[in-house]
């Protein structure tokens, strides 16, 4: 008995997980923080000071084994699906190196690739800066595929229903009694203010695609609770210049803030994560959960989306979405919150590179 065909993909011929990339043992990870920070002009004591974040871990980043899970997932999804399409992965600061990844896929011979960063929202270094370092790939390999970014993802609900499902899970984890007044604090990396003010076509987008997810998340922990439970947005991870404005609060201090007010459990919902990377083992799981500790108050940690088969689901979906969008259908576009379906292409200026205009794939003439 042959298989029944999957769902056209056509005209792609091979996926791209393009993603941040990190150290595996302890030699790389000061280089690894000198290609992330390369032009910044911040001194080689200051990354020894942040790699210490990374051996605290052995030196290794658990960002590339997340992707190493993630692709398998991926190709295994899709195969179950009967999409027979060749999965890449390539990495912005550290090996595999996007180009080298572009240098073989050419040698595959594919012409044209889906691509999916693991960052699902919009600012320069959440998104743009994704599309730059496509640009400078392909204009150093040579016979390189055409590439097509698949939409921000921050309200698909393969991407929110697992975040639903952690938040409610790390509740229960409280216990009953601590769960009844749990505040729920949702975490992302802190940008620069200017840099969140410019994002999206529009501005301000950064900021309001974290609210619409948040909103999302409460809402339907109310319809499952019977509790729309207080909660906020902060921030974590901020560098540079300590004269330079970024988001704020800082989840520490947000946390200090809870602790005045009397509040007595938390969970942290690290929404702007698509995995358990650096960020969140470090910035949450070692350094917030000291801060609570310290203060007294009983915290639980949501899971990321990770490999849940909703959010590999979502990839697939994304693709067939896309693939019938180049055809010149007009697809469904899922979406959840008060935020429709993001746009494919980046519009002219959208999320601009504050140390001036670059090279940018997968948008509009610019």
């Amino acid at each position: 008995m042959t298989q029944a065909a999957g769902p056209d993909v056509t005209p792609y011929d091979a996926l791209l997980l393009l993603s941040f990339g990190g150290p595996e043992k302890p030699e790389d990870v000061v280089p690894f923080l000198e290609n992330v920070t390369r032009g910044r002009g911040i001194p080689r004591e200051r990354l020894e000071e942040v790699g210490e974040h990374y051996f605290l871990f052995g030196g290794r980043s658990p960002i590339n084994d997340q992707n190493r899970a993630l692709l398998a997932a991926l190709r295994e999804d899709l195969a179950g699906a009967g999409i027979d399409l060749p999965v890449y992965w390539g990495n912005r600061n550290w090996d595999p190196y996007l180009a080298d990844t572009l240098r073989q896929m050419a040698d595959d011979g594919v012409t044209r690739a889906a691509v999916l960063p693991t960052s699902a929202y919009s600012s320069y270094s959440s998104c743009r800066q994704y599309r730059e370092n496509l640009a400078d790939a392909v204009a150093e390999v040579e016979g390189a595929p055409r590439l097509d970014r698949l939409r921000q993802y921050f309200n698909h609900p393969g991407f929110v229903e697992p975040v639903v499902d952690a938040t409610l899970a790390a509740l229960a984890e409280l216990g009953e009694s601590a769960r009844e007044d749990a505040e729920l604090v949702f975490v992302t990396h802190s940008i620069p203010t200017e840099m969140a003010r410019t994002s999206g076509p529009e501005g301000d987008a950064y900021v309001a695609q974290h609210r619409s997810v948040m909103a999302e998340v409460v809402e339907r922990v109310r319809l499952e609770t019977g509790r729309r439970p207080a909660h906020e947005l902060v921030y974590c991870s901020r560098s540079g210049s300590p004269h330079v404005p970024w988001l704020e609060p800082d989840v520490n201090d947000h946390l200090e803030t809870l602790a005045g007010r009397g509040v007595g459990s938390v969970v942290m919902v690290p929404i702007g994560f698509v995995s358990d990377h650096m960020e969140v083992i470090y910035d949450l799981d070692t350094e917030a959960m000291a801060t609570a500790e310290r203060l007294g108050i009983r915290a639980a940690r949501a899971a990321t989306p990770g490999v849940d088969p909703r959010f590999v689901a979502m990839v697939r979906d994304l693709l067939v979405e896309r693939a019938a969008a180049e055809r010149g259908e007009d697809p469904e576009q899922a979406a959840v919150g008060s935020i429709g379906p993001w746009r494919a292409l980046c519009a002219p200026g959208c999320c601009p590179n504050p140390r001036g205009p670059r090279p940018a794939l997968c948008g509009m003439p610019e």
